[in-house]
């Protein structure tokens, strides 16, 4: 692993809370827990303002677009991540990716016209991926892997927390009528992580961890392909177009994991199209888990709305019950030794969450549907740090950094895949003609049925990488690194 390592990350039999933020841990956590904000936070900021940003430079038709050119840039830039820390080592690639994001923020910021917000907000996806990445990479470098878990629990709490904080932030900022400061307040964010990453980043001890071979421009190319036509079929207002779009993306993603998997210098682990290692098995949870749940952020709300009359900030914050759930469900169970145990349970209950939102949704009445928001929450809090931590400890020497990497880039691609298998199947219900009352019933059992089959297929690779072949090895102490 890479020199970059520090050694505190070596010194320590200490696996509990207080040992994240002891031996000077603390100002390195504080770090990867900024970068995990910076990407959860500024996405729902601008979800929140976007009215706002119409209004003013005239984007009402390109709402979609605005988000898909975010999770395109994002998608790309997070595959890349790992391969950067080799290429520049940690502390420069931080630098690099939060420098692209503050730009990105700037841009998006002093934007006259909808075309130049759109290409900031490309630059703020790339900067994001890059950040949220690296800030992955960064755990598995700078904290032992004894500690793996707790940090990434850590992680959900921050995600969690911008759920609630960042769509006040994005709607005082509408209210006062100056969107523009939402992103002048995260382009200053930006510049703050380029230089806490400066001074709490250490540099390389010995040689940098050169990558093998040249940048595989072509595994990028079908990569950026597959992402786009599958954001085209999460916007298409025509069925067959959608479904068309869709299977050529999924079709290219096939081809970039053959490729990769055969590449000198992979952008994820080799092992990644072979369910059956320990970094396939975790890659595949997270994929059919991100994809299988994508239609209840992308639909629920305006499902509460129609069938039950919510008011659009209850059908969000009903919403933001699964994060809070994820992430004190993450924090009780962090550092317990029961992994496999947990991988199995949270496999089994997401893919329960799912059929009871089929079955809540459409007749169970409000009042019910935070069970199940709070049942997928605790399902996903109770395994996700334990499947990260899992799978990057059985990536092969060598591939851990990219294998960091890739966690947030194929839940993203997940998310991506996810979205737009639900807007085609929105189509094929008529929400495109409007979302009624009969239309929504029917909906709101397909939206979360259908995509039942995926995360059980998700729960099976969690029973797989739970395997105790797959059991991490905890170097001695004096050995990590």
């Amino acid at each position: 692993m890479s020199s970059e390592i520090s050694t505190d990350a070596k010194d320590g039999h200490d696996t509990g809370w207080g040992a994240i933020v002891s031996g000077g841990r603390w100002p390195r956590f504080a770090l990867v827990c900024a970068g995990v904000w910076l990407n959860a936070a500024e996405v729902m900021m601008t979800a929140t303002i976007m009215p706002s940003v119409a209004a003013d430079i005239h984007g009402d038709a390109w709402f979609g677009w605005v988000v898909a050119i975010y999770l395109i840039g994002s998608i790309v830039a997070g595959a890349t991540a790992g391969r950067l820390a080799q290429s520049l080592g940690l502390k420069r690639a931080l630098g690099v990716g939060g420098a692209a994001y503050a730009i990105g923020c700037a841009a998006a910021a002093i934007a006259p016209t909808i075309g130049w917000f759109i290409a900031g907000r490309l630059l703020q996806g790339i900067g994001g991926g890059w950040v949220v990445g690296l800030s992955f990479v960064a755990i598995t470098r700078l904290f032992p892997q004894t500690l793996w878990p707790r940090v990434l629990s850590s992680m959900a709490f921050i995600w969690g927390v911008a759920s609630l904080i960042s769509p006040l932030i994005g709607g005082l900022f509408a209210q006062a009528g100056f969107w523009r400061g939402a992103f002048w307040l995260f382009a200053f964010q930006g510049v703050s992580f380029v230089a806490a990453a400066f001074f709490l980043v250490p540099a390389p001890t010995g040689p940098e961890e050169a990558p093998a071979g040249r940048i595989p421009f072509g595994s990028i190319a079908i990569l950026t392909a597959a992402i786009l036509a599958i954001a085209a079929a999460g916007l298409s207002s025509s069925v067959p177009q959608s479904a068309a779009l869709a299977a050529v993306g999924c079709a290219l993603l096939g081809g970039f994991l053959h490729l990769n998997a055969k590449a000198i210098a992979p952008l994820i682990p080799r092992q990644a199209a072979n369910p059956r290692s320990g970094a396939g098995a975790g890659l595949a949870m997270i994929f059919c888990m991100t994809a299988g749940t994508a239609s209840i952020s992308v639909y629920l709300p305006a499902l509460m709305q129609r069938l039950y009359g919510a008011s659009p900030l209850l059908a969000g914050y009903l919403l933001v019950t699964e994060a809070m759930a994820w992430s004190l469900s993450a924090f009780l169970v962090a550092g317990r030794p029961q992994a496999a145990v947990f991988i199995r349970i949270g496999g089994v209950v997401i893919a329960a969450g799912m059929a009871l939102f089929a079955l809540i949704t459409p007749h169970g009445g409000l009042w019910l549907i935070p069970v199940a928001t709070v049942a997928e929450g605790i399902g996903f809090g109770v395994c996700w740090s334990f499947v990260i931590s899992r799978f990057v400890a059985n990536a092969p020497e060598g591939e851990q950094a990219i294998a960091s990497a890739s966690a947030p880039t194929v839940q993203s691609i997940g998310t991506a895949v996810g979205s737009a298998a639900s807007g085609v199947i929105a189509g094929l219900i008529g929400f495109g003609r409007g979302i009624t009352v009969e239309r929504a019933t029917q909906g709101g059992f397909w939206l979360f049925a259908a995509f039942v089959p995926l995360t059980m297929l998700g729960a099976v690779a969690a029973w797989r990488l739970a395997a105790p072949r797959f059991e991490p090895h905890h170097p001695a102490p004096d050995t990590i690194g």
